[in-house]
């Protein structure tokens, strides 16, 4: 017969020695020490627990976005230039007589001198800069400040007005600069970062105001401003506002993929977020050419008289809306001529550009140059048919 006695002390032996094992288990397990992590199985997946909270939390908030802003913010510039403009003396028809002239000189038009600030970005390591033409176009003094706090004077390598587009050159070595991105394969809806010198706030600390938002709409064509055609236009709902214009639109790779330089803000005076970048593919073409020749040369003809088409042509030319164009006058041995173009047809389309009205064609006209056949979409007779047209240079 077993002795009960004897079981209960062995199997009490055994438990002692079962948790003294158990302990010194736990000893050795580094999951036990504070700042330290286990791998943790749950199924087929392997998670990694951490007892840093503080640490695991830190690493959280850096993500793609954050890396892309700390990745391009050095290429970023702040811009403050002095321009000299011409206005009207509200005084001065008290002295438009020919008498008071000889006196007092021609006051109807005066010149002042003004400050303006803006953004841009640096494309390459040896100081090449890009912003708007509305920010450095007209200037006869150019700083452009980097994120290191140094300042440049800058020079005006070439501008053009009918883009918006203006490239400057300051003297540095082994600059911080833009990586290109391709515009025409973005996204509509993906991560973007509007990055610039909203208000002037670029000098408080030398740093750029960074906003997120994402692709709202592509292929965005805008009423022209001031001579200047808005055409292709990027819109983001990343906030852009006063004195953002000339800063970079990147992807959330850290490519450039436009330039910030318009908002729309309905009466107000902040962003509504609804803003417009020139893609980068366009602003690409514009300074190849203006570091070779500093202008964009536009010096060809077209030949035609057009009209846009209201309710009443529309009505007599049985169309169901009133886009585009009305040719009413062809002038002899013209590009317009040459390529067949008649009295009453209507353009739609010149290339991959929709002609909305008379202020889109000639903003269209202006993205190409002297030499080259364009391709247009016309509707004559009910049909719609293509003609080539030849942009000739002005005779």
């Amino acid at each position: 017969m077993i002795n009960s006695k004897k079981i209960l002390i062995f199997l009490g032996v055994l438990c002692l020695f079962a948790a003294v094992y158990y302990m010194i288990s736990l000893m050795n397990d580094d999951s036990v020490v504070l700042g330290k992590s286990k791998n943790l199985t749950v199924g087929s997946v392997k998670y990694q627990q951490s007892y840093n909270a503080n640490e695991e939390i830190s690493k959280s908030r850096r993500n793609i976005i954050t890396e892309t802003v700390k990745l391009v913010s050095p290429a970023v510039v702040g811009i403050n230039v002095i321009e000299i403009q011409q206005y009207r003396d509200p005084y001065g028809s008290f002295f438009d007589d020919p008498f008071f002239r000889q006196f007092f000189g021609d006051r109807r038009t005066r010149s002042r001198e003004v400050k303006e600030l803006g953004s841009g970005y640096i494309i390459s390591p040896d100081g090449y800069i890009v912003t708007n033409d509305h920010v450095a176009g007209q200037a006869t003094e150019i700083k452009v400040t980097l994120t290191d706090g140094n300042t440049y004077d800058a020079k005006l390598i070439g501008s053009d007005q009918v883009s918006d587009i203006a490239l400057l050159k300051i003297d540095g070595k082994n600059l911080p600069f833009m990586k290109f991105g391709n515009s025409d394969d973005i996204i509509i809806g993906e991560w973007v970062i509007a990055l610039g010198n909203p208000f002037g706030l670029f000098e408080i600390n030398n740093q750029p105001t960074v906003t997120v938002g994402v692709i709202s709409a592509l292929g965005m064509n805008l009423e022209p401003i001031n001579d200047r055609y808005y055409l292709n236009m990027i819109q983001t709902d990343a906030a852009i506002n006063g004195g953002n214009s000339g800063g970079p639109l990147v992807n959330s790779l850290g490519e450039i993929i436009g330039m910030n330089t318009l908002i729309f803000t309905a009466g107000t005076q902040g962003n509504i977020g609804l803003g417009f970048a020139i893609p980068i593919n366009k602003i690409k073409q514009i300074v190849d050419v203006l570091k070779v020749k500093g202008k964009i040369e536009r010096d060809f003809e077209i030949g035609m008289k057009i009209q846009s088409i209201d309710e009443t042509i529309a009505k007599y030319y049985d169309l169901k809306q009133t886009r585009g164009v009305i040719v009413t006058k062809i002038y002899p041995g013209t590009p317009a001529e040459k390529a067949g173009i008649l009295v009453g047809d209507i353009i739609l389309k010149i290339e991959d550009f929709q002609i909305i009205n008379d202020n889109t064609i000639f903003g269209v006209f202006y993205e190409f140059r002297t030499g080259q056949k364009i391709d247009l979409l016309i509707l004559r007779d009910d049909k719609e048919i293509h003609k080539k047209m030849v942009l000739e240079r002005k005779k």
